[in-house]
C-alpha cells in the first residue's frame, strides 16, 4: 500500500467533525437516568453554598451530580441560567406556603408572615437550600438580581395584593426587610444572641414591628405606637 492511501486509512476516523460543546451524546443522557437533573441542582445548591456563586463552576457541579459537564450545560445553560434553576427550587416550599397562607385579613397578616418565614428557616430541608441562595446572593451582582427578582415575585408581589393602601409596596419592602435582616443575622452570620434566641420570643419581638410596617398609621407618632419618646417621659 502506498504511503498516500495508508495516510488516507489513516485520516478515516480523524476526518468525524468533534462533538459539538454543551450537546451530550444520546449515550450520556441515557447513562446519567431520569434523576440527572435534580442531582445537577442538588450539587448547584451545595456548590454555591461552599464556593459562593463567583467561584462555583460548572465542571464541579457536575462532578458531583457524577454527570457529565455538557448534560449541565444540556439541561440548563450558562451558570447563571443553573443559579437561577436553583433559586426556584429553593424558593418551592416558600411559594407553597404562601398560597396557603390563611386569609384572614390584613390585620393578621403580620403574625402570620413571621411565623412562616420563621418556619422555612428553622426546617434544616428549607435552610439549606435557602443558605446557598443568599451566600451567593450576598456577594455576587448577578446572583443578587437573581434573588431579588424571586423576592419581588414570591413574597413582596403575594404579601401586597393583601394590603389596602398607596404605599403598599414600599411597607411590604420594608416588612421584609425586617425579616431578612432578621434571617441574615440568625442564619447566615449567626450573630448572637440573635442565633440562639427561642423562636417563639423571636415571633413574638417581631410580629408588632412588622405588622406596624404592613399597617400601622405613620401619619402620627413616629414611633409608631413602639415607645422610644425622650427619657422620662
Amino acid at each position: 500500500m502506498s504511503g498516500r492511501g495508508a495516510d488516507a486509512g489513516r485520516a478515516g476516523p480523524a476526518a468525524r467533525p468533534p462533538r459539538r460543546r454543551g450537546r451530550p451524546t444520546s449515550a450520556a443522557r441515557a447513562a446519567a437516568g431520569e434523576a440527572a437533573r435534580d442531582r445537577i441542582l442538588a450539587s448547584a445548591r451545595a456548590e454555591f453554598a461552599e464556593r459562593g456563586y463567583d467561584k462555583a463552576s460548572i465542571r464541579a457541579i457536575a462532578r458531583g451530580a457524577e454527570v457529565d459537564p455538557a448534560l449541565v450545560h444540556h439541561y440548563f445553560g450558562t451558570k447563571e441560567q443553573v443559579f437561577e434553576a436553583a433559586v426556584e427550587v429553593s424558593f418551592a416550599p416558600a411559594r407553597e406556603g404562601l398560597r396557603h397562607l390563611p386569609p384572614h385579613g390584613p390585620d393578621t397578616l403580620g403574625a402570620e408572615l413571621v411565623r412562616f418565614f420563621l418556619g422555612v428557616w428553622e426546617n434544616p430541608a428549607t435552610r439549606a437550600p435557602l443558605l446557598a441562595v443568599v451566600r451567593s446572593a450576598v456577594n455576587n451582582e448577578t446572583a443578587a438580581r437573581i434573588f431579588r427578582g424571586m423576592v419581588v415575585r414570591e413574597l413582596m408581589s403575594r404579601v401586597a395584593r393583601e394590603l389596602d393602601a398607596p404605599d403598599r409596596e414600599l411597607r411590604v419592602e420594608l416588612a421584609a426587610a425586617q425579616l431578612v435582616g432578621t434571617a441574615m443575622l440568625r442564619y447566615v452570620l449567626g450573630a448572637e444572641p440573635l442565633a440562639s434566641a427561642d423562636p417563639e420570643e423571636l415571633a413574638a419581638r417581631l410580629t408588632p414591628v412588622v405588622q406596624h410596617h404592613l399597617t400601622g398609621d405613620l401619619s402620627g407618632d413616629p414611633t409608631g405606637g413602639l415607645g422610644g419618646g425622650p427619657p422620662g417621659e
